[in-house]
């Protein structure tokens, strides 16, 4: 079973965290309501099951509920993956959303990184800041242990542009973590 259920408490947030790669009940509360429509939107396109609760320090800013959110799901897709045996590893997606076009690839590597190309015509999305969706692709990746590449090609409403991201990212992951027959990992050395 390809699941993991994680919690995290900091003097700054309150996480409680389930994930199934391959589906199942999506509920997300964070307390930031256009962050929860991104976290709906990314299970919901990964075919991700995901139950996330969250409590932050929403008295000072949204930041570190969505920074602590993208660890908790990093680690929880690193601890479902397990030793990454018999996934495809790779995974690259467009998604258009009216004028924005957003692009992500993945290699579920276990070699950390984030390339982040994009830009927000509109500082903010109800009470979410748009500055805040690199920060969470970067706490995804790094816990996760994935190799992320994101760009924004085009866009003129961050809304449309953060959705697209976060909706590319999603089915790129998806492709990734897709499991095949191998029963061995993606790689020439043996292992990942």
């Amino acid at each position: 079973m390809r699941t993991a259920s994680i919690e995290r408490k900091t003097k700054e947030t309150d996480i409680k965290l389930s994930l199934n790669l391959d589906g199942g009940e999506v509920r997300v509360n964070t307390g930031v309501g256009f962050f929860d429509h991104m976290l709906n939107s990314f299970a919901t396109h990964g075919g991700f099951g995901l139950v996330c609760e969250v409590k932050g320090d929403l008295q000072v800013d949204e930041h570190h509920t969505v920074e602590d959110t993208g660890i908790v799901l990093g680690k929880a897709f690193a601890e479902a993956l397990g030793d990454k045996g018999s996934i495809d590893r790779f995974g690259s997606f467009y998604v258009p959303m009216d004028e924005a076009l957003a692009f992500a690839s993945v290699d579920v590597s276990g070699r950390p990184f984030l390339v982040f190309d994009a830009e927000f015509p509109q500082v903010r999305c109800g009470g979410y800041d748009c500055a805040m969706t690199v920060e969470f692709m970067r706490a995804l990746a790094f816990n996760a242990g994935i190799t992320l590449h994101l760009k924004s090609l085009y866009g003129d409403n961050s809304h449309h542009i953060t959705e697209a991201l976060y909706k590319a990212a999603a089915h790129a992951l998806r492709l990734a973590v897709k499991q095949n027959a191998s029963g061995k990992p993606l790689s020439t050395k043996g292992v990942l």
